[in-house]
């Protein structure tokens, strides 16, 4: 009998690979990092090519780390960095171009003639995204007008346009599958969520050849099996989702109203909403949630596009730390953060502003504030942002949030999740296993194949660690709140 699950956890940052036991306990774990590409400001770059080795040498490793055979895999999961394009050659398999990274800014004059051109109304009304060059589409608009001859192949059949895990999907099956998943295509801006299908209509206003796209597949279910050279044997690729769908997956955020919230290079706050597609009034998403296409749910999403991005930031930027894990303990030397306030707006702002053309600033500088401080007030950027998206969840599902679920690699921060609590004045609640994004893969493929039951017997076996409850008073909450309300006023744009 099936041993473990492999979900392969294919992030901005690095790729991963787990191995779940059927208690959704992370056995073994391999993470090779992947190097970002500033070709010009403003502009973020992968090679498609190194993804697909280091996620290949990642699954390998966590099989050898666990002595695990390739016979002990039930099934595949694959979880993915969302939104990031990458478009190759249907022949030889070989990208055209770099990837085009989620966080490339590149396109944002395009979106702007877009919201000029009073356009962004009927995007929204068929996907439930936004106007920004967050999404795929105007990457790939950007690629098939960019590279010599690119229009020319599309229009020829000879492309086939993915995200990353449809990329994944044609490698691992050595070309035989060009899918992706419902939670995926719902992030191209070229999907309508109404109808579960790519859109006609925004084909045509991106000047997108049909033929470039992948089918769009449940996230539960087999869509191929990866070819025996990889791993010796066939494996059954069984579930996928786009990192934040399958997070909440993870999580346990089954129903409507459950909401989660993960700290990685960005923060990624999803509310499910059942089966309602519930437009959002407070210019936050509405997605595409894990599950099958016969039966949609869907959730409410913010995104924040900088939180673990800062903590580097003050490592290889601003040298303030050596190591990303020792923010908290310098965090910790000061009793608050003396009045500054970060705003890590390095690529613009997302949810609720959306706001390409904000930049970063450190506010409320005097000679006492040393970098404490500012390690301090980079944390606590990151819950004032989360702060931000959650009142807007709030206002668009009717209801104030009780809890929030947190995952990610922050999420390990004491001192960040206390304030997270305190700032936004619900509980916050952390599982034993903060492999969340990893977690929801492993389930959705495991679901599958009959590895497990339900999504029932997937709640009995999530754990918490800790919960954290507010502590502060609701007037120093909003007193605090107002000073980052008018640091962001001063980074805006507009």
């Amino acid at each position: 009998m099936s041993r473990y699950v492999l979900a392969l956890d294919q992030g901005t940052t690095s790729s991963r690979a787990i191995l779940f036991d059927r208690q959704g306990t992370p056995c073994a774990m391999s993470q090779k990092e992947l190097t970002q590409h500033y070709p010009e400001p403003g502009h973020v770059e992968h090679d498609p090519e190194e993804i697909w080795t280091t996620q290949l040498a990642a699954a390998r490793q966590a099989l050898q780390v666990a002595s695990a055979s390739p016979a002990d895999i039930a099934a595949i999961g694959i979880t993915n960095q969302r939104e990031t394009t990458i478009v190759w050659n249907r022949e030889t398999g070989q990208p055209i171009h770099r990837a085009i990274v989620w966080q490339d800014r590149r396109t944002a004059n395009r979106c702007q003639q877009i919201r000029s051109d009073d356009r962004e109304n009927f995007l929204t009304q068929q996907t439930g995204l936004l106007a920004d060059s967050y999404f795929s589409a105007t990457k790939l608009e950007w690629i098939l007008d960019n590279v010599p001859h690119a229009r020319q192949d599309a229009e020829a059949g000879r492309l086939a346009f993915g995200t990353v895990d449809s990329f994944l999907v044609w490698r691992l099956t050595g070309g035989k599958v060009h899918v992706t998943d419902v939670t995926n295509a719902s992030r191209t801006l070229l999907f309508d969520i109404h109808r579960q299908q790519w859109s006609p209509e925004l084909l045509a206003e991106f000047r997108i050849p049909e033929s470039v796209m992948p089918k769009v597949v449940s996230s539960i279910g087999t869509v191929g099996e990866v070819n025996a050279e990889h791993f010796g044997v066939s494996i059954p690729i069984s579930g996928i989702a786009g990192d934040q769908q399958s997070a909440t997956f993870g999580q346990g955020c089954h129903r409507s109203g459950m909401a989660k919230s993960t700290y990685g290079t960005g923060c990624f706050l999803l509310m499910h909403t059942g089966s309602e597609i519930k437009p959002s009034s407070n210019r936050l998403l509405t997605t595409s949630a894990a599950g099958r296409l016969e039966s949609p749910e869907y959730a409410l999403e913010g995104s924040v596009f900088v939180a673990g991005a800062a903590v580097q930031w003050l490592r290889d930027g601003l040298g303030i730390i050596r190591h990303a894990s020792e923010i908290e303990e310098l965090a910790n030397t000061v009793p608050n953060s003396g009045g500054v306030f970060v705003v890590p707006a390095f690529t613009g702002l997302g949810a609720p502003y959306w706001d390409a053309y904000a930049r970063g600033a450190i506010l409320g500088l005097t000679r006492g504030v040393g970098k404490a401080h500012i390690a301090r007030a980079t944390l606590e950027s990151v819950a004032f942002q989360c702060r931000d998206v959650l009142d807007a969840m709030a206002a668009d599902h009717g209801s104030p949030l009780r809890e929030i679920r947190v995952d990610g690699g922050a999420a390990s921060n004491d001192l960040l999740m206390q304030f997270q609590s305190d700032i936004c004045g619900i509980q916050v609640s952390r599982p034993k296993c903060t492999e969340s994004t990893a977690l929801g893969a492993a389930y959705l493929a495991g679901l599958a194949v009959g590895f497990w039951s339900s999504t029932e017997e997937l709640e009995s076996l999530n754990t918490k660690d800790r919960e954290f409850s507010p502590t502060m008073s609701p007037d120093q909450r909003e007193q605090l709140y107002a000073g980052w309300k008018d640091a962001v006023r001063r980074v805006r744009s507009d």
